[in-house]
């Protein structure tokens, strides 16, 4: 399988996707000196933002794209490192004082399923925390449901539009009390961003959930995007600036 992952192409909306990574490591209690894993580092800087405002003596940086972590392996060192790693598969042999992701969980599926193993990789005062996007409902996803839903996309997509793994916040603040998390918090946050125009929403999707179709349309890509924009554009206003509200779930636990 291809590497579906353009760093170029994610980073053009480095500073957005940044406030909610910060809103995020401001709700997690000081851990200097700890051991700390970023599942789904992406390219390294927030991850090694991380490490350093933490104060933490170790962290690892997991991520299956390899071009992403071409990016981030020229930031490693004074404890931090990057490695290649699949967050369905993490088990790791010693248990970490904080287990962190940054807007990526929502790409791995069943998370009733995937946060157990998240949680037994926290060690017995540590913390798990995560954010992942709820924004689903919004036009620029809509649209794209709704694209791959018409031919020739549906077929070359055998049938399937992107899958939703995202809960609600309450199921996540349920899931952690019963995985035994003493202390938590869940919210969802809308962050109102304001970009040049509407055709900036088509440049944040194809750097985040566009990439999914990309990947499995191929030649057919140019044409599903023209299709795409099209019913976008009847679904937003031409505005400039345009204002485009995007929801997140954050959570931060504590055993």
């Amino acid at each position: 399988m291809g590497d579906r992952w353009n760093p170029q192409q994610y980073g053009r909306f480095a500073a957005e996707r940044r406030q909610p990574f910060l809103d995020l490591l401001a709700l997690i209690h000081p851990i200097p000196g700890g051991r700390a894993v970023d599942l789904g580092c992406g390219a390294g800087e927030l991850t090694r933002a991380l490490h350093e405002r933490l104060g933490l003596a170790e962290t690892v940086g997991l991520d299956t794209s390899p071009a992403m972590l071409a990016k981030a392996r020229p930031l490693a060192g004074r404890g931090l490192r990057f490695e290649e790693g699949d967050i369905t598969a993490f088990d790791p042999p010693r248990p970490f004082d904080l287990v962190f992701s940054n807007a990526a969980l929502q790409w791995a599926p069943d998370h009733p399923r995937l946060l157990s193993p998240l949680a037994r990789a926290v060690a017995g005062n540590g913390q798990l925390a995560f954010q992942v996007p709820a924004n689903f409902d919004h036009p620029s996803h809509v649209a794209a449901d709704e694209t791959a839903a018409e031919e020739p996309f549906r077929s070359a997509l055998g049938g399937s539009s992107h899958p939703r793994h995202v809960l609600s916040p309450e199921t996540y603040a349920a899931l952690l009390d019963r995985l035994c998390f003493a202390e938590q918090t869940v919210r969802l946050q809308v962050y109102g961003h304001r970009l040049a125009s509407r055709d900036d929403v088509v440049e944040w999707v194809r750097g985040s959930l566009l990439t999914d179709y990309e990947k499995r349309l191929s030649p057919e890509l140019a044409r599903f995007l023209d299709r795409y924009r099209e019913r976008l554009f009847a679904m937003l206003p031409d505005e400039r600036p345009f204002f485009f509200p995007f929801k997140r779930i954050l959570a931060r636990a504590s055993r």
